[in-house]
């Protein structure tokens, strides 16, 4: 085969009388032929053809000069072997054959480009409709967990978060309550009001009671005008009846929509785990019951399952009701408690105690009305008003030239985490005339523990006031000795649980006598209280204890009665 053009082909073959059948082949300027010889024979072009024939700018070539080929550039691997040697493009081909290469190129980059384009469109289109689906399937989980209206969730989500705490309590034997909450006539709103106004109203609700519930309560909205709210982490189940308190007063309050003016009371009832069933229909079946016992009792109040329970939650909020009508009322009362060096009998000082003279039932005692009072927040009025009657009594002590020694001060965690605290105390320090060296504040290992960064910055202060710090019921709050090196304490006081068993308990005998000793080593001093005995009392002083209180010296007395002691002291 050779590649000539149709020139140089005519004249080759311009004595062939089959010249025009070869020259039919020529469809351009350029074209193969074909050219036969035998093949037996090694025979170049050139012995063939004349030279002048072959146009000058056409090459052909045998196997012997191939490598001209070669450094013209061309690649010869994909050119066949003829029997009269390798042909190849002339140079007059070149541009036509660069026009090729670089269209082909064009071409294949094309499609390349093409293809990244219908990759990339193909992604983007299966990555919005996986979007989209995902977009779909949220919003179908929302509305398959979620009320439209308030946002809260609903009864399905709330049968799975019950059933979830259940299972937890369950493992870590703990009590939760299950209040379900039903506004009273509230069909009445929306016949006379109409939907729009009903729909507002639920809202409102269920905002007010999102206020009230803590981070780990769950609250939801079953359907209608039912709520529910699982209260976790309950020390008591008739702690439940505290929230259920709050609801009953917060949603007591005036609605103001539109030009309306609109009050909604609720009745709630309430079932606690395990007490009131270990299973979710029962929860919720016993605290619907306890709901419409609620109603039937008048509306606007709250019912446990149990009656005995709604007793004893019905007594707290008459005790907290009577706590605020107490401070009101001044019926408070400072009682005084001796504290006596063990080695001499001589009393070294004293500690103010509160006394509650309830004007119906009498004397009530710390015990019974304190813990309700931490809960609630009176604490702080009712620790107030001790610090300042004590410290007035103690300062009008010494002006009478009385010896009353050093007063303790029961402190609580929520005095010393209100803001302006000692400044706050200074002033009352200034108000009653006591002196700062009169006074030694006692705060519990227990209320410490619970922010001891806190504790050690605000006692700090306390202390540079000249006011001694003592750690009360030590050994009870699970104290870390490296923030106990820390405290700008004076003072241990050893709790009555460990002090009843001696001298014959080994065990509180061992730790009585550790106490002591650790006191020693940080240079403290130390107290024992609820001593009742002589036993009690020598083995505590025998072991290095000289600081005593309790019923073997004296139980907490009047005014009058301390006032009493002091001056035959006096006269001694």
């Amino acid at each position: 085969m050779l590649l000539l053009t149709k020139k140089a082909a005519a004249q080759m073959y311009m004595y062939d009388e089959n010249a025009t059948d070869y020259l039919d082949e020529f469809t351009n300027e350029y074209s193969l032929l074909k050219f036969d010889i035998p093949r037996d024979e090694d025979v170049s072009i050139t012995d063939v053809v004349d030279k002048q024939i072959i146009d000058k700018s056409s090459y052909f070539v045998n196997k012997d000069n191939k490598e001209y080929l070669l450094f013209r550039g061309y690649d010869l691997r994909d050119y066949k072997n003829t029997p009269i040697g390798y042909f190849a493009f002339m140079d007059r081909m070149d541009y036509y054959m660069d026009t090729i290469v670089f269209v082909r190129w064009v071409s294949i980059i094309t499609t390349i480009l093409l293809m990244i384009v219908v990759i990339v469109l193909m992604y983007k289109l299966i990555r919005d409709y996986a979007d989209e689906i995902t977009e779909q399937k949220n919003i179908l989980d929302y509305q398959t967990h979620y009320d439209s209206l308030t946002g809260l969730p609903n009864r399905v989500l709330f049968n799975d978060r019950l059933q979830h705490l259940i299972e937890v309590a369950k493992r870590k034997n703990a009590t939760f309550a299950l209040l379900f909450v039903d506004l009273d006539r509230f069909k009445q709103i929306n016949d006379s009001l109409g939907h729009v106004i009903g729909d507002k109203v639920l809202q409102i609700i269920s905002k007010r009671l999102q206020r009230i519930i803590r981070k780990e309560d769950t609250i939801s909205r079953l359907g209608g005008d039912e709520f529910t709210i699982l209260a976790q982490s309950l020390k008591k189940g008739e702690d439940a009846s505290v929230l259920a308190q709050k609801i009953i007063l917060s949603l007591s309050n005036a609605i103001y929509i539109d030009r309306h003016t609109l009050y909604v009371t609720s009745s709630i009832g309430i079932s606690i785990f395990p007490d009131d069933g270990i299973e979710s229909d029962n929860l919720l079946k016993n605290a619907d019951a306890a709901m419409f016992k609620a109603k039937e009792e008048g509306r606007n109040n709250f019912q446990f399952y149990s009656s005995d329970m709604t007793e004893l939650a019905f007594k707290r909020v008459m005790m907290e009701t009577s706590l605020r009508k107490a401070l009101a009322n001044d019926e408070f009362s400072v009682y005084f408690q001796p504290q006596v060096n063990g080695k001499t009998d001589k009393m070294i000082g004293m500690e103010a105690l509160v006394r509650w003279q309830h004007p119906d039932v009498g004397m009530i005692f710390p015990d019974k009305f304190i813990p309700l009072a931490q809960e609630t927040g009176l604490i702080l009025a009712i620790d107030s008003w001790v610090m300042k009657s004590a410290m007035t009594q103690v300062a009008k002590w010494y002006e009478m030239g009385l010896d009353p020694g050093i007063l303790a001060l029961n402190l609580s965690m929520k005095q010393l985490d209100q803001k302006g605290f000692a400044d706050k105390l200074n002033l009352i320090l200034i108000e009653s005339g006591c002196k700062p060296q009169w006074i030694e504040l006692e705060v519990t290992e227990g209320e410490i523990m619970k922010n001891p960064q806190s504790a050690i910055e605000v006692l700090g202060k306390i202390s540079q006031m000249g006011i001694e710090l003592a750690v009360d019921d030590f050994g009870t709050g699970y104290s870390s000795l490296s923030y106990l090196k820390h405290l700008p304490i004076d003072k241990l006081k050893i709790d009555k649980s460990f002090i009843d068993g001696l001298p014959n308990n080994e065990e509180d005998v061992s730790i009585a006598i550790a106490i002591i000793a650790l006191a020693k080593s940080l240079k403290l001093s130390v107290i024992a209280e609820g001593v009742e005995t002589l036993e009690q009392k020598e083995f505590l002083v025998e072991n290095g204890c000289d600081y005593i209180q309790g019923y073997y010296y004296s139980k907490a007395i009047s005014v009058e009665e301390m006032e009493e002691m002091l001056k035959n002291r006096t006269k001694k």
